[in-house]
């Protein structure tokens, strides 16, 4: 059953990146795959543990617990609340973003990008989203920047060589800042890596795996963009005026910046952060249209936005953590990571595989692997751990579903997993390798790690 369930999630997994030709959607393929999964757990029972430790745990609180109670109660539910706060993040955010969208209020930024030459504007997308990203973090950043795109860009096809390059420009930003990305927060959580540290042994590499594919992709960009059609908006009868649009505007993106800090003062879960600014942009909006036609409120409002928020795509994080989070469960991750560690040994090299895995298994929980395979091994600050920040954020940009980032701008932007493997892929690989052999070059040399 251990064998039986890599099997299944390789061939759960090949559906999903063969969705286009097989005509079935990806979210279905994603939670049929997760289903099977603890299902099958659950008739390898106890015996297909790698390590037995958390049900013996369980046991220890729970004398008249057995193996289904410790697994749908605790195991899975413990997973469950993980990808919740993940999945709620990422409705809160994307509800956000459409809000500021219905209002217009990205024109505030695309009415001052006036270049339509292509490689200018990727160059400008790409810095913006890098540090935003440092800032907020790579899934925040990419859903905000693919709103900004469909603002600037109206040929999808064309679109999607930009909305890769915010992929790649939104994992390398998050990488090097320790509130960037799920992987570095936990590590810096953890007590791994300090903030200073981290910011200036992994930026330039950072910066690197963005810049290499960016300056690559440059070349294959000639000419200019069409300008978007004003035809567009014609239907809007109440169009929203400049008070409003700045202060829907202000407010949602302010909401998505005080995220971290919320956190940092509170100590509570960004899901609950981004659950406020919600809040309070929707009693604000509420007011100031109180006094509205219906028509106008009809296109405005919250209960207007969450209809355009794409569930599918939710499901379909939901079904792919839930998948990794079984593996993780029964011990393949960490099996892998000590197989890596046995017959590998370089920790460069080791990082670098782990980036390269990120790409197809969800970076956090190879990440939390790692983290307890060498919790007493390394002091913080070890090159170990900040190698493994930039490796496991910026590998995910390999493939599409292989970050938070990729998996949402996916969604939004119907984006197909062999175009991205096809047109993206081997420059985010290059990109990658490009800032691992920065990284260390720059531990050898300069800090003599």
């Amino acid at each position: 059953m251990f064998t039986l369930m890599i099997f299944v999630f390789i061939i759960g997994y090949a559906a999903i990146a063969l969705e286009h030709p097989l005509k079935v959607n990806k979210s279905a393929t994603a939670l049929l795959l997760a289903v099977v999964l603890w299902v099958l757990f659950v008739i390898g029972g106890e015996g297909i543990l790698v390590s037995n430790t958390g049900f013996q745990e369980y046991l220890l609180k729970n004398p008249d617990g057995s193996f289904l109670d410790w697994l749908s109660h605790h195991a899975l539910l413990e997973h469950l609340g993980e990808i919740s706060e993940i999945l709620f993040f990422l409705l809160g955010a994307m509800t956000i973003v459409e809000l500021v969208d219905s209002h217009e209020g990205f024109r505030i930024i695309t009415d001052k990008i006036t270049t339509r030459n292509k490689v200018k504007l990727l160059w400008v997308i790409s810095i913006i989203t890098f540090f935003l990203s440092a800032v907020l973090d790579n899934l925040t950043t990419s859903i905000v920047m693919i709103a900004l795109l469909r603002k600037l860009i109206s040929d999808k096809k064309e679109r999607w060589f930009y909305a890769g390059m915010v992929i790649i420009a939104a994992n390398s930003g998050g990488a090097f800042s320790p509130i960037g990305d799920v992987t570095t927060i936990m590590l810096w959580i953890g007590g791994h890596v300090t903030t200073v540290n981290i910011i200036v042994k992994t930026f330039i590499p950072s910066v690197l795996s963005m810049v290499v594919p960016l300056a690559l992709l440059s070349f294959s960009m000639k000419g200019e963009l069409q300008k978007i059609s004003q035809k567009v908006d014609e239907h809007k009868h109440d169009p929203t005026s400049s008070f409003e649009r700045n202060l829907v505007f202000y407010l949602g993106v302010g909401s998505l910046l005080f995220v971290p800090i919320f956190k940092t003062i509170t100590h509570l879960p960004p899901y609950i952060g981004i659950l406020l600014g919600l809040s309070v942009l929707w009693i604000v909006t509420e007011i100031m249209h109180k006094s509205k036609n219906e028509e106008f409120k009809s296109k405005v409002t919250v209960a207007h936005v969450l209809r355009k928020v794409d569930t599918p795509s939710v499901l379909f994080f939901l079904g792919i953590l839930l998948a990794v989070s079984a593996l993780q469960t029964v011990g393949h991750l960490d099996l892998l990571a000590k197989t890596l560690d046995k017959h590998v040994g370089n920790l460069y090299v080791i990082n670098v595989i782990i980036g390269i895995l990120s790409a197809v298994v969800d970076n956090v929980p190879l990440v939390a692997g790692a983290m307890g395979m060498y919790q007493n091994t390394f002091v913080p600050d070890h090159y170990f751990w900040e190698m493994l920040a930039y490796c496991a954020g910026t590998g995910g940009s390999i493939l599409i579903i292989g970050s938070a980032a990729g998996v949402a701008v996916m969604g939004m932007e119907k984006i197909d997993f062999i175009w991205y493997l096809k047109k993206i892929s081997i420059w985010a690989l290059i990109g990658y390798l490009t800032g691992s052999l920065a990284y260390w070059v720059m531990s050898v040399s300069i800090f003599h790690a």
